[in-house]
This record gives structure tokens, sequence and C-alpha cells, in this order.
């Protein structure tokens, strides 16, 4: 068991946002022992089928309902981010930011511009009192939503964060979904290197088993 009472199995996991990376974590979820709360800024109603065909594991909620659990997915567009910090008391609970730093969306383009701070650093300003972790931003959503384990070895998922703790329960429950975890550091320098055009954005590397 790790903080919050977050485990691999049998914890609810909130994603907010339901494109293609919400909806491939919201399987992955599902198909992993969790329980899972999607919400998005359409309400319930829009999600009806999505959460039809997951099954009974998962429930449709409000963009708030879904930032109840102690482990939220942020699959939302990084644009839209300064519009959820009153949105819950964020102090404690443990975020994946999985977003990417486009500026526009339908198509995404152009890069949004954050000075200085990594796309990380700057939702974490966005979110305050979280314990923010990176990670899945790298993938596209596709082989979030595939099986993480082939017979070459398995799909890598980087993660960084700057809250030691809440980084080991990011890593445990991506392990229960398959994938190899790997630990970059923190959102400074592990950021710059996930974050949209560092080295490792769009890099989907497998990981082979040794034992």
């Amino acid at each position: 068991m790790t903080e919050l009472g977050i485990t691999a199995t049998d914890s609810i996991i909130g994603v907010l946002g339901a494109g293609e990376v919400g909806q491939a974590i919201a399987g992955q979820a599902v198909r992993h022992g969790h329980e899972v709360v999607i919400g998005n800024s359409r309400g319930p109603a829009s999600l009806q089928a999505l959460v039809s065909g997951l099954g009974p594991a998962a429930r449709a909620g409000t963009a708030e309902e879904a930032t109840r659990p102690g482990l939220v997915f942020l699959a939302v567009p990084f644009f839209a981010v300064p519009e959820l910090t009153g949105l819950t008391a964020w102090a404690g609970k443990i975020v994946v930011d999985t977003t990417n730093q486009f500026a526009a969306a339908n198509p995404w383009r152009g890069r949004y511009d954050v000075g200085d701070l990594t796309g990380s650093e700057w939702v974490a300003r966005h979110l305050p009192g979280a314990r923010v972790v990176k990670a899945l931003n790298t993938l596209f959503a596709a082989f979030i939503a595939a099986d993480p384990r082939h017979a070459e070895g398995r799909q890598v998922a980087f993660y960084a964060g700057d809250d030691a703790g809440a980084k080991a329960a990011v890593a445990d429950v991506l392990g229960s979904f398959g994938f190899a975890a790997l630990d970059l550091g923190g959102l400074r320098d592990g950021g710059r290197l996930m974050q949209l055009d560092g080295p490792l954005s769009a890099r989907h590397l497998l990981l082979q088993d040794v034992g």
C-alpha cells in the first residue's frame, strides 16, 4: 500500500478529460482492477456511451467529481489547466499530469509559453498543494491503450516529480498496468526531458526484462 491508500488494485482513480488519452487511461485502469470516475467539461451525459463500454467499474461524473479521488489523471488540454484551479481542493492529491504544451487543439498546434518553467511546473502552480507527477505524456494514446507487454519487452512509461511518495504511488499504478515505469527525477530536469519537443517526447521505447 502506498500513501493515501492508493494501491495497484482496488483503488478509485479519477480521470479528468475524456479525449483519446483520458479514454486510454480509463480503459487500462478498469482492466487492471480499479474503479474509475471520468469527467469532462461537457458533463456526465456526454460520457454514457464511453462508460457503458468500459463496464460497471467506470462511472461518468462531473469534472469536479472526477477530481475527488486521491489519485487523478489530468488529461485535459494544456491551455485549459488555469480553469481547474478552483475546481476542487487540490492540496494533498496526487495528480498525474499527462498534458503537453500545445497552444491550441483540433488540430494540436503551437507551443504555449510558460517562460522558464517546465510544463509540469506550470501545471503545479495552477493546482495549489497538488503532488504533481508527470507521466504518459510522451506516449501516443494508442500506445497507452494497448497492452504494454510485448515479446520484445515492456512499453516504457517515464515519470518525474518532486514528491517521493507521490512518485512511488504513480509508479505502482503504472506497473500494475504493465508498463516499465522509469523515474527521471524532478519536474525541472525530468520534466524538460519529457515535455513537448524534449528528447523523450513521442519516444516509444521497450525495456527488455532480464531474469
